[in-house]
């Protein structure tokens, strides 16, 4: 069950709070291969299984990109916003990909809510610290500090 927030003052006393984690995410190579065609990023680490089998990871792995853009659908597993006018995605401070995600592997999204501030504009910037991690994976696929903006 999400995390409900109703309106810029709920979002304000959401500074600090651990928002826990999603579900699981089986990462299929259906799903690779669209992201593939997508972006026109066909390398054979991503969508050549029977090459990637001698690569580097024992077969093929999700895009970075991948990964991070699937922390937009996982991100609604763990808070609803209500109340407000408009949400926006502001932007990434920083992300990086500390281990790859193998296909057929299961992936949940961790998030914390590190800072709310008023913005110009009758708003609030909200950001979160996102950490996906990989079922089975000592390090996590993907850590990104993700900045959104709400407006009443």
């Amino acid at each position: 069950m999400p995390t409900t927030a109703h309106g810029l003052d709920e979002l304000k006393t959401l500074a600090g709070a651990d928002l826990g984690r999603t579900g699981w995410l089986e990462i299929a190579q259906d799903r690779v291969n669209t992201f593939a065609d997508a972006t026109d990023d066909h390398q054979w680490i991503h969508t050549d299984p029977e090459r990637a089998k001698d690569g580097p990871f024992g077969g093929p792995i999700a895009h970075g990109y991948l990964t991070l853009s699937l922390i937009i659908p996982l991100f609604n597993e763990l808070l609803e916003i209500t109340g407000v006018s408009m949400s926006v995605n502001y932007g990434l401070e920083k992300v990086r990909f500390p281990s790859p995600v193998p296909v057929g592997a299961r992936i949940r999204l961790h998030g914390a809510v590190d800072s709310v501030e008023e913005v110009q504009g009758g708003g609030v910037q909200m950001r979160l610290t996102f950490t996906v991690e990989a079922d089975g994976s000592a390090k996590p696929a993907c850590v990104a500090v993700a900045v959104y903006r709400h407006y009443a």
